[in-house]
């Protein structure tokens, strides 16, 4: 059996390439969209992808699924578990080749054989695969693709229904019907490997560990989750609901449209380098321009006026997801060349395609140098300490609600950046907005995204740790 992991470092996602060698043939387990690697992978071991399936319908990108089933007729199978509102709408398109399952269905890849087991909780239609390789003579599976249901040390939350997609009423219910996956869960022999769909850095759980897998008997015996559920379901309920993060606000739009069916992607989106003059004018009010410098000072101390801030590192999609709520907007880069395609293939995992050119930042920086741009007021923790009491100002604090409870400054209004978009109501128009967070990363986004909708800034580029001090006197 040939068993490769495949990761998105960025939104820290595993997919799966599994493969028999003896026939040549594979499946791949939660395929992003651009799936081009995915086949270019199995070529160089020499197999050929004959079956593509998914644990879930996820809420963090864009499923490659469709893509396979629209470009290559592969035969998909999906889950058929769950209620109504959470079926795979494209499945049920006569012209593709897809097999609904159910709790203890199974199929075959080659000498490979895999298993659906149900697992409700993180979503209601989750399955995990038991995958058993009989061309070595196995009577027992090997491992488990354990989607988002195990991760390592950690489970899949069981609030995204709620706090992401907006079903009100869903995260208690939901966090019971995991604890009864985990009751599964716990009957699984120990040997048994997990091969999980995330891993550190991914919001769809709260400590997920940086290994890439585990076993069963390793998290039995020392995830602080499984550990809760040995304490009866109410007090894993309060666990696992505890000190969620707020998700960010492009997951529901993932959720909606994986149901639905994502958008056919095809080849890869080519922006074209453009001088920066002419980038800006084929803005003309039609697109927006994302700049990737990873100096935010720099940044703020001269850019483009209406342009979205979002460094090229690992939080660049959960920047702009968040914050660009219309997937049909143009969006014009400011980024290197060598960076240009890893961009298009973060930008087109969480739907946006629309990518009609770039510009190199070191001309860009020097167009603005002579046009002018636009600055905003960069400030540290001592100019917030005497500027917070004015009644012309308002601290913004755009860290996680566990962060600000740990400790924030006084009179802070907390939204997390991941969800302003959606919250700007909350936002006062007639005061200046001081805006930090723990390190000035995520407050550099979020400054640039309130300016660029009509809101007076002061970017706090400092250090939490530096306000503790100044409290502390």
């Amino acid at each position: 059996m040939f068993l490769r992991q495949i990761v998105d470092e960025k939104l820290a996602q595993y997919a799966y390439l599994i493969g028999c060698q003896r026939t040549g043939q594979a499946l791949i387990i939660d395929p992003e969209r651009d799936i081009d690697r995915y086949v270019a992978a199995a070529d160089a071991a020499g197999l050929r992808i004959v079956a593509v399936t998914e644990t879930h319908i996820h809420a963090d990108f864009l499923s490659g699924a469709r893509e396979f089933a629209e470009r290559y007729g592969t035969r998909v199978y999906l889950s058929d578990e769950g209620d109504a509102d959470w079926k795979y709408e494209w499945a049920a398109l006569s012209k593709y080749d897809c097999v609904l399952l159910h709790d203890g269905d199974t199929f075959r890849i080659g000498n490979i054989d895999v298993k659906a087991v149900h697992t409700p909780g993180h979503t209601p239609e989750h399955l995990v695969f038991l995958i058993t390789d009989t061309g070595a003579d196995a009577t027992e599976p090997m491992g488990m693709a354990s989607g988002d249901f195990v991760f390592v040390g950690d489970l899949g939350r069981p609030d995204l229904l709620e706090s992401a997609a907006g079903l009100h009423g869903a995260m208690r219910p939901s966090a019971e019907r995991l604890y009864g996956s985990v009751q599964r869960f716990l009957h699984l022999p120990d040997f048994l490997q997990v091969w999980p769909g995330h891993g550190a850095g991914s919001a769809c759980g709260k400590a997920l560990g940086a290994v890439p897998e585990t076993t069963v008997g390793y998290e039995k015996r020392f995830s602080a989750a499984i550990k809760a559920a040995r304490g009866g379901e109410e007090a894993f309920v309060d666990y696992i609901l505890k000190d969620q993060p707020e998700p960010p606000l492009y997951f529901a739009r993932m959720k909606r449209d994986n149901r639905k069916g994502p958008p056919i992607l095809g080849d890869l989106p080519r922006p074209r380098r453009m001088d920066p003059r002419a980038l800006v004018t084929a803005l003309n009010g039609r697109g927006i321009v994302v700049d990737t410098r990873l100096d935010r000072a720099g940044f703020m101390s001269r850019h483009l006026r209406g342009s979205l801030y979002a460094r090229f590192d690992r939080a660049f999609n959960t920047a702009v997801g968040s914050l660009l709520t219309d997937e049909s907007t143009p969006l014009y880069l400011v980024i290197d060349d060598d960076h240009v395609e890893a961009a298009v293939r973060d930008l087109v995992r969480i739907g946006y395609d629309r990518i009609p050119g770039y510009a190199d930042p070191g001309e860009f920086e020097a167009y603005l140098a002579q046009d002018g741009g636009s600055r905003t007021e960069q400030i540290e923790f001592a100019d917030v300490e005497q500027l917070r009491a004015r009644p012309d100002q308002q601290v913004l604090d755009v860290r996680n609600a566990s962060e600000f409870q740990a400790g924030h400054v006084p009179g802070a209004l907390n939204i997390a950046y991941t969800r302003l978009a959606d919250r700007l109501a909350e936002v006062p128009r007639d005061k200046a907005l001081l805006v930090y967070c723990l390190s000035g990363a995520r407050a550099a986004v979020a400054s640039a995204f309130l300016e660029a909708n009509g809101w007076s800034v002061k970017y706090v580029g400092d250090n939490f740790g530096n306000y503790e001090r100044i409290a502390a006197g």
